[in-house]
């Protein structure tokens, strides 16, 4: 694996110094985008359109993913809408899944069936995992998986399908969004009892691998 690859991450909110006639020059160098949902369609554009590396996303759960309105909405240009999809950079594979579980009607909310299937649709890659010890390194998701960066109600609960996800391919990071930051110190980064490293990108953050 290479050594010393950067992400910059994204999620949630808007952030200054994303959104700047500065950036990316404003910020360390890295070498992918990885965007984890509840952003702005245009937003999401500003960023590709200014940066020469790939730009992942996954939808969250308000809807905003889009550019346009009625029948000329589509998702934002020059970003990879990498909900259950995978994507090849350089050695790492990249999978994501956007959405939350369902706590109430609308865009976004997915039941447990869904997630489950959407989590088990890379099962081919299991003997990569046999071999490699990872059968996708980077998880991108919306929603948390239970631990500590969940939220504490209902609609920010983490979805025990990624802990699936974890068991089955044991990726290298799992980035994701939807649950508030609060306190003086919250929780934004930890390591499963699996090696799974999991990093809530709200605003934006530049993680290593």
């Amino acid at each position: 694996m290479e050594v010393g690859l950067r992400f910059l991450l994204l999620s949630d909110q808007v952030h200054p110094h994303v959104h700047s006639p500065r950036f990316p020059q404003n910020l360390p160098p890295f070498d992918l985008v990885l965007a984890a949902g509840d952003l702005p369609g245009e937003y999401l554009e500003y960023v590709a359109s200014k940066v020469v590396v790939p730009v992942l996303f996954v939808p969250g759960n308000h809807g905003e993913e889009w550019v346009g309105e009625g029948n000329l909405r589509q998702r934002p240009g020059g970003a990879v809408n990498l909900h259950g999809r995978l994507f090849r950079h350089g050695p790492l594979l990249f999978y994501g899944i956007g959405g939350v579980p369902r706590y109430r009607e609308g865009e976004g909310q997915l039941s447990p069936g869904e997630l489950y299937r959407l989590v088990l649709k890379p099962l081919p890659l299991l003997p990569r995992r046999l071999l490699r010890g990872h059968g996708v390194d980077v998880l991108l998701t919306h929603a948390p998986p239970p631990g500590p960066t969940a939220g504490e109600d209902f609609a920010h609960r983490g979805s025990p399908a990624f802990l699936l996800f974890h068991r089955l391919f044991r990726p290298r990071l799992h980035v994701h969004g939807h649950t508030p930051l609060l306190g003086a110190n919250p929780t934004r980064r930890y390591r499963t009892p699996l090696g799974v490293e999991v990093v809530h990108a709200q605003g934006y953050a530049l993680v290593h691998l």
